[in-house]
């Protein structure tokens, strides 16, 4: 009586054991198509994780199907059907083996080019991608201030700003914004010098003068590459024709480079400006301007306030006016009474900013802030989403809601508006350290190190900030539990830092008694226990 053969035989024979290898290779590589593919279009992390799940799924329904059929030259059959041709089995084994093979060699080969692409990302690591330089791209310099008094620089700021603006909506033109720009004030740095760290290809300056009931304005247009001038003019106008100038100016230099408005609307939205026309709203507004964008928010919002005074129809005046008052009330340890006056006059401007232009992207932005300080994720999340695609070049939106994002555990979302933010401003110090906050709170830590690193090479005006970036470098050593890495970067840190660094990194290292006498020294100080308690904890 002929021995019942075993199961593994039965499956080498019915080439079930080659069927599993190769669907085993085709999802590895299919996988790594998936993942890069993910990476270029930006695709969800979740389609990777579903693919691989249908994989599971589907992996003992092929095998069922390889033990119950055969592929045959005349097609797939039932494996009884072809009982009797062992030479049928053994072609089909070959075709298999040979498929394997390739699926195999490509899989392999998709893996050493991630590798290589990655080994090439690592060496250069160290600085952060600068987007390429295109022919449509431009930055706005600060205009000069010509007039004799110094008081009028916010004059020039705000013309050049609303040239920035104007700028913005020409299609295809990518203009970087004030932060970046307004860097390079006086700068004695060549034009190419100028267009390579601001990566652009074409340079707008000049300067303004305002005397009395005129203004006078030289605006010259040139290629970063060499200096050369595409375009320059002289005005001489009545200041009452201010916003007519403005618009002249910036349709002379898209017509230079030859762009064209993305839209009859763009031309029209404007909405830094009066609607009435009112000059001393504007130049209120400007002011107001000025002290917003130095992180002055008590006095931004005085300004603010008069400028909406003077035309009570100035939507963008009662946007800022909202922000600058609940940012007041929330981050200057105002008496609660105090704070909660502001609060409410922070939402009645939101309210009104929007009544009369609903579709402004600050005055959604303003009202998402409220939302989120009051606890509303959901009512912050719709507010920014309407707010970003109103107004997505506005740098000030993509600032505010990165933070709301952020704060309601958008994570993915927030770093989308960073990304976004960072063409724009590309030297926007608190951008590259909240964005490398983010990559640190998504696990991508040699990322956020790179970003740090950006952040401490660029202009730091704000004392605080060094000590930010510092915090977030002890951070990343922290979640690597590099012990040695953590007392550099605390031996290097300020003085009010230096002994809670220094507790938090013995915390991570080896000696456990110095790790509890650093702690009980910090628990001693009282001014560190009381000012940081999450530190301590």
């Amino acid at each position: 009586m002929a021995s019942r053969p075993s199961l593994l035989s039965e499956l080498k024979r019915r080439n079930v054991l080659r069927a599993g290898a190769l669907y085993i290779g085709a999802v590895w590589l299919l996988a790594q198509v998936v993942t890069q593919l993910g990476a270029v279009f930006d695709m969800p992390a979740w389609l990777a994780r579903w693919f691989l799940a249908a994989a599971a799924v589907g992996f003992p329904f092929w095998i069922a199907l390889a033990w119950f059929y055969e592929l045959t030259p005349d097609g797939l059959k039932r494996e009884s059907e072809v009982a009797a041709g062992e030479s049928i089995r053994h072609l089909t084994g070959r075709r298999l083996d040979r498929a394997i093979i390739a699926v195999l060699a490509l899989a392999v080969v998709l893996l050493l080019t991630n590798m290589l692409m990655g080994q090439r990302r690592g060496l250069a690591s160290d600085q952060v991608a600068t987007p390429a330089v295109s022919d449509r791209s431009i930055a706005v310099l600060p205009l000069v201030n010509a007039s004799n008094d110094p008081d009028q620089r916010f004059f020039s700021d705000g013309l050049s700003e609303n040239l920035i603006d104007s700028l913005s909506g020409f299609d295809g033109l990518r203009v970087i914004g004030r932060i970046s720009a307004f860097q390079f004030r006086d700068s004695p740095d060549d034009s190419a010098t100028l267009g390579r760290k601001l990566g652009v290809a074409y340079l707008l300056g000049g300067s303004v003068q305002r005397a009395g009931d005129a203004v006078r304005i030289n605006a010259a247009l040139t290629r970063a590459a060499d200096g050369s001038t595409l375009w320059a003019e002289h005005y001489d106008r009545p200041y009452r024709n201010l916003f007519a100038l403005q618009d002249e100016i910036a349709l002379a230099v898209a017509g230079a480079l030859r762009v064209k408005l993305l839209s009859p609307a763009s031309a029209a939205k404007q909405g830094d400006r009066p609607p009435g026309g009112n000059l001393d709203a504007y130049a209120a507004y400007l002011r107001g301007l000025a002290y917003w964008h130095d992180e002055d928010f008590q006095q931004a919002a005085g300004y603010m306030a008069k400028a909406v005074q003077l035309d009570p129809d100035y939507a963008m005046a009662w946007a800022l006016l909202s922000g600058s008052r609940s940012t007041v009330a929330v981050l200057d340890n105002e008496p609660p009474e105090l704070a909660r006056e502001h609060l409410l006059e922070a939402r009645v401007a939101a309210d009104t900013a929007l009544q009369l232009a609903q579709d402004l992207g600050p005055a959604h932005a303003a009202r998402a802030y409220l939302e989120f300080y009051g606890f509303d994720a959901r009512g912050a999340l719709a507010e920014c989403l309407r707010a970003v695609k109103l107004a997505p070049e506005d740098s000030t939106v993509l600032n505010g809601c990165g933070y709301t994002l952020t704060g309601i555990g958008k994570l993915h979302e927030a770093i989308n508006l960073r990304e976004r933010l960072l063409s724009i401003e590309p030297l926007y110090l608190v951008n590259h350290q909240q964005y490398a906050r983010l990559l640190m709170a998504t696990g991508r830590l040699d990322e956020a190190e790179k970003y740090l690193r950006a952040a401490e090479s660029l202009a730091q005006s704000h004392p605080a900030w060094h000590a930010n970036i510092l915090v977030s470098r002890m951070t990343v050593t922290l979640l690597r539990g590099d012990a040695d890495a953590a007392m550099a970067v605390a031996e290097r840190a300020p003085e009010r830092y230096r002994y809670l660094f220094i507790g938090l990194a013995a915390q991570i290292g080896p000696d456990h008694a110095a790790a509890d006498a650093a702690l009980a020294t910090l628990l001693r100080a009282e001014d560190v226990a009381g000012s940081q308690p999450y530190w301590i904890a």
